[in-house]
């Protein structure tokens, strides 16, 4: 019987089952997949531990029991090679490497596509550069002050001004 199998029987749940197995250090068969597996004589132990845990007894007080049983080793089927396992492990280890050439790949296109751009932002900032230069030389252009021509000189030797009444330079738009 297996360990839910014996729980159902009991009463109990089969982490219990389980857990007396542990705690009481009972040794019981194992199959080849590490669960366990209880005969009549496995029965009756249990049976006896839950029918004294029932009456109260603590099951750090149930220690005899280990001793009435001598261990027994679990029956383990010998691994067989296996074709099927080994066209698996084949295959696996052919996916791995296609994976990591796909992986390689996608790296190469993402370096070759940042290059790209990092060479667009290079001719970007060339152009921006030339075009500072530009103005800047427009710009001292425009500052450099102009060589002071012939000054500007109001001579009163040369003419007589005429004089204008107060009521024609008051009303001179007439």
């Amino acid at each position: 019987m297996n360990t839910s199998e014996v729980a159902k029987l009991l009463g109990v749940s089969t982490s219990t089952i389980q857990r007396w197995v542990k705690q009481l250090e009972l040794p019981m068969e194992r199959n080849e997949r590490g669960h366990y597996h209880f005969n009549n004589e496995d029965i009756e132990i249990l049976k006896k531990i839950h029918e004294q845990l029932q009456n109260g007894t603590l099951i750090q007080e149930i220690t005899p029991m280990k001793e009435k049983k001598s261990p027994r080793k679990a029956t383990l089927k010998p691994v067989e090679e296996n074709q099927a396992l080994e066209k698996l492990a084949s295959k696996v280890s052919e996916l791995e490497i296609e994976l990591h050439s796909k992986a390689d790949g996608v790296v190469s296109y993402q370096l070759l596509q940042h290059r790209r751009e990092i060479e667009d932002l290079q001719a970007q900032v060339n152009e921006l550069t030339e075009q500072l230069d530009h103005f800047q030389k427009l710009f001292n252009k425009l500052n450099i002050p102009n060589q002071i021509e012939d000054p500007i000189v109001f001579d009163s030797s040369k003419g007589k001004r005429k004089k204008k009444n107060i009521v024609s330079s008051l009303f001179g738009f007439l």
